[in-house]
């Protein structure tokens, strides 16, 4: 007789779609921040009027993604961002579909908006409070749903 994996329990589908909608949605504000706040080098390859239309635009991308790679404010929220990913294709491999890939981008909505607050200081309107608090109602719709 084979083993069944046992069911983690509520209490750990629900810390896994909280760990992956914070790690998508807090994030994005601060790789945001990051990426506004660029300003590329000076290359002298891409000055030389002698480099083709193609490879400087190709070498252009290849410098800003290893300048930014290279920055800690930068790469930090994407490498977290990135693991997010990998939690939520485990998660999926588990969890119901139709209940996971909802709540967890109704999630990361909720994390970007209060991501925002934190890193930027923008503050928080009263009707984006209101639907916050709709999409947390929809979340519980959704699970009350399928129980």
């Amino acid at each position: 007789m084979a083993d069944t994996p046992e069911d983690p329990g509520v209490i750990r589908w629900v810390i896994g779609f909280i760990m992956v909608g914070m790690a998508w949605g807090f994030t994005n504000p601060f790789i945001r921040k990051a990426a506004v706040n660029y300003s590329p080098p000076k290359r002298d390859v891409l000055e030389d009027p002698n480099t083709g239309m193609v490879k400087r635009f190709i070498l252009k991308a290849v410098f800003a993604a290893f300048d930014m790679l290279k920055r800690p404010s930068y790469a930090i929220p994407l490498l977290i961002n990135l693991t997010g990913s990998v939690w939520f294709f485990l998660l999926i491999g588990k969890a119901e579909l139709s209940l996971t890939v909802p709540i967890v981008n109704s999630l990361a909505f909720l994390f970007t908006v209060l991501g925002e607050w934190f890193a930027e200081r923008k503050v928080i309107s009263k009707e984006t409070w209101i639907g916050m608090a709709l999409v947390l109602a929809g979340i519980g719709l959704c699970v009350h749903s399928k129980t």
